[in-house]
């Protein structure tokens, strides 16, 4: 296991017209004395400009990556991740632009990720009374899919955009694997991971709507991209049975 010593965080948010939001994500984020790789997807000039004075503002703490053509979230967020790694940062926290998640909570999943250092740290939504029950069933089809795809109900939530990742272990896997890089990408970072062999720690959070109220989620496309992985996934589990089963008999007989 890394020393205590070894252990040295920083934040990877991706960006795409979250001008309204951003700034005050990253003071949030900045207010934990976290550096924060900012990657701007493309942008518009207006989030452009405000991305290119919030890295000004913070010189030493921001690092402002930019894509030329929109990647997805997904590609956004592997760029983040591949420049901490190559940082030297050991773990990096994904938080998403738009304010939806629970900055205060920051503390607690560094606490988590300081003490399982080869977990990830998976935020796990909780939501109030006022969330759409159609955005629920359709998160819920997808959980269904992801215990199924690992044959445990190890990942509570795969969707959630708010979690730690070891880098080592991500970068082998990306060394190896090219991964979606929409919508898609969260689900099956995570679902690889687990197949890998990396353990999934679940911390509630507190999830609300975004504060700038812009969604960049395509009905169309992200669920036939969604839809597409699911399958995917499910015939690299039946290739991985034996040894997720395995995996699955050596936990419960240690439970015991």
């Amino acid at each position: 296991m890394p020393q205590a010593e070894q252990f040295k965080p920083c934040a990877v948010i991706p960006v795409y017209d979250h001008e309204h939001a951003i700034g005050t994500v990253l003071a949030a984020v900045l207010a934990h004395q976290l550096p924060c790789v900012l990657v701007d997807d493309a942008s518009s000039a207006p989030c452009a400009a405000v991305l290119d004075e919030l890295a000004r503002a913070h010189p030493g703490m921001v690092t402002l990556l930019r894509h030329a053509v929109n990647r997805g979230k997904g590609g956004a967020v592997l760029t983040g991740l591949r420049h901490a790694a190559a940082a030297g940062y050991t773990h990096a926290l994904q938080i998403d632009a738009d304010g939806q998640h629970c900055t205060g909570d920051i503390p607690r999943f560094l606490q988590q990720a300081a003490a399982q250092p080869r977990s990830v740290i998976a935020g796990c939504p909780q939501y109030d009374e006022s969330v759409p029950p159609v955005r629920l069933y359709a998160r819920y089809l997808t959980h269904v899919w992801v215990w199924i795809n690992t044959l445990s109900l190890d990942i509570k939530d795969s969707m959630c955009g708010f979690r730690v990742y070891p880098l080592p272990s991500l970068m082998r896997l990306v060394q190896r694997r090219k991964l979606g890089e929409r919508m898609d990408f969260d689900t099956e970072v995570l679902v690889r991971l687990y197949w890998d062999g990396v353990s999934v720690v679940n911390l509630p959070t507190r999830v609300t709507y975004p504060l700038d109220g812009v969604s960049h989620f395509r009905m169309g496309l992200d669920n036939l991209l969604i839809s597409r992985l699911h399958a995917t996934l499910f015939f690299g589990m039946l290739l991985r049975a034996p040894r997720l089963l395995g995996r699955r008999l050596r936990l419960t007989r240690g439970q015991a």
